[in-house]
């Protein structure tokens, strides 16, 4: 394949040194073997200087200047001896042109931090006479060598495009999978250009349902996941091909709800599961690094762990939503001690006042009277459908919760969704709502009726009276407790919550987690170090239920 590309290199000293001065034009060649290039570049040689210690921001710049140069020549062999990973990188920047059929690339000027160079590249993609642009931003780090003492890139699959992991590789071409058309519950399209949190969902429902639905493949570039079995990920469409459509659960609605409330913080995630149905209405992410931390995520949910934690002291009859329980400021389990945030203490108080102001010490204290160690574990898995031997069947790829059994302190920081308790929004959505209407139904993108999959089912029903009462908590908690900020901001008086908040190793603050339900929606969100639940986490809840 032959094409041009016109390298600009970046850096403020790249510019200084260039005086504004543009790059030539470079053709790609195909070829990932050997070459006679020295480290060049539109101005001349370039020679960083070898050393110990830390990389100089010249160095840095000038080492980064001779691998665009490389990379827009398309000579793969020059680009990889300028990396601290050369046979990596020569495979993948060889591969730009032979397999993904990247035929002009230009990289334009970004900013210099240190030795970390931002970029911008504008790509062709060229497949059987059809060329399509690709445009994106990405950076490299330049590191000292361990053993040249060179400055060299850190190669990282994410210097030639932001949403390569580690071990995926850019491919070109017919795709194996014909592509899928999906619709929301009402026949509306879902696509990833509108809705940009379902791109890995999309994927997902191609890979495993697009032959079987009759569509016809076009041509594409994609990412190649390491796992045989993950979706790959279409970056760009060059031609279309013809779809087979698949209907969801969806509701295009509460997604455009979702994707808007993500926005608002880094490291965010939601899902609206419908109670009565189990039907998942709305996925949404806001990250960085494309992780459906939705669907895929395991993390300690915190305090909103305590619906299911509640369920099963009240299911055994040791505590009453109107009865009063002890809430001290602090309370200690196998030589640990646990405290409420900033120390406070509830006198003569009920449980669901303990419930709505999430006082730790009060589900703590507990402990001794339940005595079974798995009483949490069970509850979960016979009540709540999550936990060991249970598997979710979605339609598309999700990480179930998990509950292990635990003991000492680790059983105390369980009862309040830390220690080994692991969720994510779907979980913690789903539990909202069996908690909401008393029954477990599944949670699924598409019915099970599509393909004749088993949905996982729980062993019994939450007594009617243990619902009722926490309802009536999570009601509490929503016009008078934790979550009563996020919450008015939901119209309507049906409607209950609960906050979070996780500490997490090694974090400057905790992760933010909020669930809550309106009517016939319920929804869960995280924000990773968003703080205390109703900070960040409550605000994205409220807006999908509002949505729903």
């Amino acid at each position: 394949m032959n094409g041009a590309a016109k390298g600009a290199l970046i850096g403020g000293v790249f510019l200084a040194m260039l005086g504004g001065a543009g790059y030539g034009v470079y053709s790609l060649v195909g070829d990932a073997g050997g070459s006679d290039a020295k480290n060049t570049s539109a101005t001349g040689p370039v020679t960083p200087a070898k050393g110990t210690g830390p990389v100089s921001d010249k160095d840095a710049a000038a080492t980064a200047k001779a691998f665009f140069a490389a990379w827009s020549a398309g000579d793969a062999r020059a680009g990889a001896d300028l990396t601290n990973n050369p046979a990596e990188a020569q495979g993948a920047l060889g591969d730009l042109t032979t397999k993904a059929y990247v035929s002009k690339v230009s990289i334009t000027p970004g900013a210099q931090t240190g030795t970390t160079v931002s970029y911008s590249v504008a790509a062709e993609v060229t497949y059987e006479g059809v060329t399509k642009p690709l445009a994106y931003e990405s950076k490299l780090t330049v590191v000292r060598g361990n053993t040249t003492g060179l400055p060299l890139v850190d190669w990282q699959p994410s210097v030639l495009h932001p949403q390569l992991q580690k071990g995926e590789k850019l491919r070109g071409g017919a795709p194996a999978d014909p592509p899928v058309k999906a619709v929301d519950r009402k026949h509306r399209e879902l696509t990833a250009e509108k809705y940009p949190s379902l791109r890995p969902v999309l994927d997902s429902l191609r890979a495993t349902y697009g032959e079987r639905l009759g569509g016809k493949s076009g041509a594409e570039l994609w990412i190649e996941p390491v796992a045989q079995e993950a979706p790959r990920r279409t970056l760009l469409t060059l031609v279309e091909g013809t779809p087979g459509e698949i209907e969801t659960v969806l509701d295009a609605d509460v997604q455009a709800a979702a994707e808007r409330a993500v926005l608002k913080f880094p490291q965010a995630s939601v899902v609206a599961v419908q109670p009565s149905t189990g039907n998942i209405l709305a996925i949404a992410d806001h990250r960085a690094d494309g992780f459906p931390a939705s669907l895929s995520g395991a993390r300690a949910p915190g305090s909103t762990m305590k619906i299911v934690t509640g369920a099963m002291l009240l299911d055994r009859g040791l505590v009453a939503a109107g009865k009063v329980a002890e809430c001290p400021a602090e309370v200690s389990w196998e030589g640990r001690t646990f405290k409420n945030l900033k120390g406070f203490k509830l006198d003569g108080k009920t449980f669901a006042t303990s419930f709505a102001q999430s006082c730790n010490t009060a589900f703590i204290k507990q402990i001794k009277p339940v005595g079974d160690i798995d009483a949490l574990p069970k509850e979960a898995r016979e009540v709540f459908g999550i936990g060991a031997g249970i598997e979710w069947k979605v339609g598309v790829p999700t990480v179930d919760g998990k509950v292990p059994d635990a003991t000492g302190p680790a059983a105390a920081a369980a009862y309040i969704g830390q220690g080994q308790i692991q969720m994510n929004p779907l979980t913690m959505a789903s539990i909202t709502a069996t908690a909401r209407t008393g029954v477990f139904r599944q949670p699924v993108v598409v019915k099970a009726s599509l393909d004749g999959r088993r949905l996982a089912k729980a062993s019994r029903s939450m007594k009617p009276s243990v619902a009722a009462q926490l309802v009536r908590m999570m009601k509490l908690t929503a016009t008078e407790g934790t979550a009563r900020g996020a919450m008015s901001a939901v119209g309507g008086s049906d409607k209950g919550a609960k906050t979070g908040s996780a500490e997490v190793d090694g974090a400057q603050s905790p992760d933010s987690w909020f669930t809550g339900f309106s009517g016939d929606v319920a929804a869960a969100a995280m924000v990773e170090g968003g703080g205390h639940g109703s900070d960040a986490a409550g605000p994205i809840v409220a807006a999908v239920l509002n949505a729903g």
